[in-house]
């Protein structure tokens, strides 16, 4: 059964109020008794939902109190059923019925606790976590607030477009974040106040999809607050760039753009770029304007957050990681965090996989000084197998025998900002990472596939 909260109590007695106010020649009307009907069962759910919530709590009398209020109300909506015909019965019990809505309303305002606020997390990728991770920490503080982290599972796709196994990272995420398995949280019982996500693809991803269930369009139906933040960051480019804007909308009208109910991204400038685009979509109106104005903030991305927040001194480095990191006297070689993008290998697979493999030959030749942290974006197999799956096992071979050499470190896990705040410079292809290195204040090297290392 439903949980109904306050707020939907409170609504359902609004409700009883407002149909409370029919008069003696109304209930004469061929209708009346259907209508009668219905109020009694709204009545009816109303007190099982005090009895559910409340009768094993410290509410308990309150709530019982309430529940006599419904009961004495249902009997005289019966005692009305049978006296439609008389006009001063029906009078009598009318105002007796709308006193007793009104002591009803007042009491679960007044008697009953206020609502925590029940807000719900739904990353997918472990690693895009950090992309929620700042707002989940101030939900979590607050004690109005019981905040859940519930990772979703989702599928790569076939070439066709298929889904392949289930992927689920829910043990990936850091010690001290609880996790709530998905299959553990009733959405349609729950009915959150409000629940966060960071892929607003639903079915438009060529390479992954969450699970159908999670679609945008499908949460919308159990919280009255679904709230969307880019799992990415992008260019600070201006609105008047209109070629720059020209090779970013697409980001702005997925359909968890269009589905959510508020959306965060990065700055007021890129604020502005989503409300310039939307609106274009709606039909360049001031009421379409005005809309996605309401919509969309610019408030800064948790990505930053977490960049800004995560410090070389407080780092969990793996041993294994840490056995080629140091040199025999005990200090530290240069690390460079070798990123390498899926929209590099999409654009030019055989090209790109040639400057992969000529980059890692170039820094095995310096390992004793500089090591290489080479971090690929987590979906470039999926990417592959799904878009290029002619260039998998040339990559599988190339990234497998980099692994086995074993001069360098191989980053596959979860945590990004931690190579980001290891390493001492960046080299790799151009990136939302590009943008987040950048709040770091370190050096930053962009490779070009046409030109190969010596």
């Amino acid at each position: 059964m439903e949980c109904y909260k306050k707020k939907e109590m409170l609504k359902i007695a609004a409700a009883l109020a407002e149909a409370g106010r029919f008069t003696a020649r109304e209930l004469r009307s061929p209708g009346a008794l259907e209508m009668l009907a219905q109020c009694q069962e709204s009545a009816l759910l109303l007190g099982n939902a005090l009895e559910n919530r409340y009768f094993d709590t410290d509410f308990r009398k309150q709530a019982q109190s309430l529940v006599r209020i419904l009961e004495e109300y249902c009997e005289n909506l019966y005692e009305l059923s049978i006296h439609l015909s008389d006009e001063k019965v029906c009078q009598g019990l009318i105002g007796k019925i709308q006193r007793q809505l009104l002591r009803l309303r007042e009491g679960i305002r007044q008697e009953l606790p206020d609502d925590r606020k029940e807000i719900v997390f739904l990353p997918y990728k472990a690693s895009m976590w950090d992309s929620l991770e700042s707002v989940w920490k101030a939900a979590a503080e607050d004690e109005t607030c019981d905040a859940y982290v519930i990772p979703i599972p989702y599928y790569d796709r076939n070439p066709d477009g298929s889904f392949r196994e289930t992927r689920y990272e829910g043990d990936q995420y850091p010690s001290y974040v609880p996790v709530t398995d998905y299959r553990d949280y009733d959405f349609e019982k729950r009915r959150p106040d409000a629940i966060y996500i960071h892929n607003p693809y639903d079915n438009c991803n060529f390479v992954t999809s969450v699970h159908p269930f999670f679609y945008s369009k499908n949460l919308k139906r159990f919280t009255e607050l679904l709230v969307y933040i880019p799992y990415f960051v992008l260019d600070e480019i201006k609105p008047e760039d209109k070629e720059a804007v020209e090779g970013m909308k697409h980001f702005c009208t997925s359909p968890g753009i269009m589905n959510a109910d508020k959306i965060i991204v990065q700055s007021e400038n890129i604020r502005q770029i989503y409300i310039n685009v939307l609106t274009k979509e709606l039909g360049n109106t001031k009421e379409a304007r005005t809309y996605w104005k309401n919509k969309i903030s610019g408030l800064g991305s948790p990505k930053f957050d977490k960049i800004m927040t995560t410090g070389k001194e407080k780092l969990d480095v793996p041993e294994e990681w840490l056995a080629k990191i140091r040199k025999p006297d005990g200090s530290w070689k240069k690390i460079i965090f070798y990123n390498t993008s899926v929209s590099s290998l999409l654009h030019d697979s055989e090209k790109q996989l040639k400057k992969i493999e000529n980059t890692i030959e170039a820094f095995k030749t310096v390992s004793e000084d500089i090591v290489l942290l080479w971090r690929p974006h987590p979906l470039t197999e999926s990417t592959l197998v799904s878009m290029r799956p002619g260039w998998q096992e040339t990559y599988k071979a190339i990234r497998d025998r980099y692994i086995r050499e074993g001069w360098g470190i191989y980053d596959d896990t979860a945590d990004m900002n931690r190579a980001i705040a290891l390493s001492d410079a960046y080299y790799g292809d151009w990136s939302s990472i590009v943008y987040l290195y950048q709040k770091t204040g370190k050096s930053i090297m962009i490779q070009n596939p046409d030109v190969l290392m010596d």
